[in-house]
């Protein structure tokens, strides 16, 4: 690593997607040495911000400094499957003139490729080590490991240039317990710079500082997430206080305005009287008509500029207090009754060696958490119940309408627009009944009209569960695979409500254990080479997806 102070400046930072959707405008943000968890709703622009800096994206103004190297592991990682593992690993060259070396080959072009690195292969055994891949060979291709397994070779790649400057965007994504155990460990060791955008609790407890990107600007806590979430709520507590305060006052000062032109009005009404009986003089009773409506005139602004800063006060109020927009899923009625058959499956064999040793029946609304580790062929289960994979052998049998939400979110079309996205699956759906779903998930008005291509994780989940509940006919098994990937907090909450409540079966293949015991789970299968079931009880107590520990 240099040596240099290390550090990341964005100075009025504006940014906007081809069709016009602003994400920043003047943003000011700088990182300095620690962790920071940079936290936000989705769509705020977290993903867009470390591509800025990363230089992934190019902004529209402003700039982007950086002091010392930057190593960037992006939201969905794609390695070539046709590549080796030291190739991944940006070692290969190094490798291969030390072995050539070694044999004997004192070639002058060796030892340029080797330079300084004469430790790289041991570096990279023991960085996969530590990360838990230890198992893998460097000869080995990317396209006989997990996805899992990627995201962490991803990483690994990158601790072993040893950038000054880390960024990482949901690492965690798809990575089991083991796995993320692991990727703890290393961001609890990380020296330097470090950004990262999480919906891990577990995670973001580990960093030093969070910035929370509200609506383009960046406000700051110090201490960890659960530090950071008691302070909002004090906080939040206090604007709440505030609101009341501010209703309060504008209720009074709408009773006092209300008063005063009580009182005018019997004013006017006596001097109208007094006039008419004419018991003053005329000059007598001008000046006191005079008067008394330059007193009410005064009277009346001095109200209604009260009242008027009582509601600047309450807007005020009202806008400190956070009142983020969650998805509104409400799935189409898909009651499954008790004892029907859902999905059978009978002696099946996967790609890759999985087995379903006997059979599986799936009977009414039941709910299935599939688990196990990375690699196991949890993914690959899943595609084979929707038909996108052939099996080996066996046979796979569905016996109600189903979909399938993979963890890729490739069921959309990124030339197209939301809208135009869903409507794809129910083409025989209005505009307006389409328009009128999607904002239900957050895609109002010109939002619909995004390209898919354009959107963040957290969107890009949103329109695509969208597309897949408003499908005809209605799913009455729903499959998903790694659900909770890229959704913010308020969305996992939110989308465990809508899972609650729906009424036909369903199948979660995950590692997520809280959000799986919050969904009602009735069985707990493991996939380990073959399916076999287990308990919740010994999911919980072994912590690591029932699976020998």
């Amino acid at each position: 690593m240099s040596t240099a102070p290390t550090s990341i400046t964005c100075t009025s930072l504006a940014f906007a997607w081809p069709d016009g959707t602003d994400v920043f405008d003047g943003l000011q943000v700088a990182f300095g040495p620690g962790r920071t968890g940079l936290v936000g709703v989705n769509g705020s622009g977290k993903s867009t911000l470390l591509k800025l800096i990363a230089g992934e994206l190019v902004p529209a103004d402003g700039a982007v400094r950086v002091a010392g190297e930057i190593g960037y592991l992006p939201q969905n990682v794609t390695l070539d499957t046709g590549l080796r593992v030291d190739e991944a690993l940006g070692i290969a060259a190094a490798r291969a003139a030390l072995h050539a070396i070694e044999a004997g080959d004192v070639a002058e072009e060796h030892f340029t490729a080797v330079g300084d690195d004469w430790d790289a292969e041991e570096r990279a055994r023991a960085t996969l080590g530590e990360l838990g891949l230890g198992h893998i060979d460097l000869d080995r291709t990317i396209g006989e490991v997990s996805g899992g397994e990627s995201v962490l070779l991803r990483l690994a790649a990158l601790l072993l240039r040893r950038p000054d400057v880390l960024l990482l965007d949901e690492p965690t994504n798809n990575l089991d317990l083991h796995a993320r155990r692991r990727l703890y460990a290393a961001v609890s060791a990380w020296p330097g710079v470090m950004v990262v955008v999480s919906h891990d609790r577990e995670l973001l407890d580990l960093v030093d500082q969070i910035a929370d990107l509200r609506s383009g600007e960046v406000t700051w806590f110090g201490g960890n997430y659960s530090a950071y979430e008691e302070a909002l709520a004090v906080e939040q507590d206090a604007a709440e206080r505030m609101v009341r305060v501010a209703e309060s006052d504008l209720r009074k000062q709408k009773r006092e305005l209300a008063d005063a032109q009580v009182k005018l009005a019997r004013r006017k009404r006596y001097g109208q009287k007094m006039q008419d009986s004419k018991r003053e003089p005329k000059i007598v009773m001008g000046a006191r008509k005079r008067a008394a409506q330059e007193s009410a005139g005064k009277h009346r602004i001095l109200h209604e500029e009260r009242l008027t800063e009582a509601r600047e006060r309450l807007d005020e109020a009202v806008e400190a207090v956070r009142d983020d927009d969650e998805i509104r899923v409400e799935l189409p009625y898909t009651a499954v009754p008790p004892g029907r058959s859902v999905l059978t499956l009978m002696d099946l064999e996967l790609r890759y060696g999985a087995r379903v040793e006997g059979g599986l029946d799936l009977r009414g609304p039941e709910r299935i958490a599939l688990i196990g580790r990375n690699g196991a062929g949890k993914t690959t289960l899943l595609r084979t119940i929707a038909g996108e994979l052939e099996p080996v052998r066996g046979e796979v049998h569905a016996h109600v309408p189903m979909r399938f939400l993979p963890q890729r979110l490739d069921v959309l079309d990124d030339r197209l627009t939301v809208a135009e996205n869903v409507a794809r699956f129910a083409p025989g759906a209005t505009n307006n009944r389409v328009r009128a779903r999607l904002a239900r998930f957050l895609f109002k008005g010109a939002r619909a009209d995004q390209l898919a291509a354009t959107l963040s994780g957290g969107e890009r989940f949103r329109a695509a569960l969208a597309a897949l509940m408003l499908a005809e006919p209605a799913p009455q098994l729903l499959m998903l695979d790694e659900p909770t990937n890229n959704l913010d907090m308020a969305s996992v909450r939110r989308l465990t409500s809508a899972l609650e409540s729906y009424e036909g079966a369903l199948i979660v293949a995950g590692h997520d254990v809280p959000f799986l015991e919050s969904i009602g789970i009735t069985r707990w299968l493991v996939l380990d080479g073959r399916l076999s079931e287990t308990t919740a009880e010994a999911v919980g107590e072994r912590g690591s997806f029932g699976l020998p520990g």
